[in-house]
C-alpha cells in the first residue's frame, strides 16, 4: 500500500476525532441548563428523521412504493419485534405491491 494512502487515513482519522473530542473534553465539567439538555436530547432523532423521510418519498416513481413500505416498517417496528423481521415485513410487502399494482 502507498504511503501517502495511509497518511491519509491518518489525517483523515485525526480530523474527524478532533471535533467531536474538543466539545466533549470543553463541556465536560460544564452542567448545561435542562432546556438545553432538553434540546440535544432531540438531536438525534431529528437527524434521523431528516436523513429518511425524503428517501421514503424519493426511492420510486411511485411514491406508494415509499409510503407502503416506510409505514409496514414503522408498524412492524412499534411491535417490538427484531430488525431483520422489520425489514423482511417491508420487503414482503413491496413485494406484494409491486406483484399486484405495478
Amino acid at each position: 500500500m502507498n504511503s501517502n494512502i495511509i497518511w491519509m487515513i491518518i489525517g483523515m482519522g485525526i480530523v474527524t476525532y478532533i471535533p467531536r473530542m474538543l466539545p466533549f473534553v470543553a463541556l465536560s465539567g460544564i452542567k448545561l441548563p435542562s432546556f438545553l439538555q432538553g434540546v440535544l436530547k432531540n438531536v438525534p432523532y431529528a437527524t434521523l428523521g431528516a436523513l429518511i423521510i425524503p428517501g421514503i418519498f424519493t426511492i420510486n416513481e411511485d411514491v406508494w412504493f415509499g409510503i407502503i413500505g416506510a409505514t409496514v416498517a414503522f408498524a412492524v417496528a412499534y411491535l417490538g419485534v427484531n430488525v431483520i423481521i422489520v425489514v423482511l415485513s417491508a420487503i414482503v410487502a413491496l413485494s406484494a405491491y409491486s406483484f399486484l399494482f405495478v
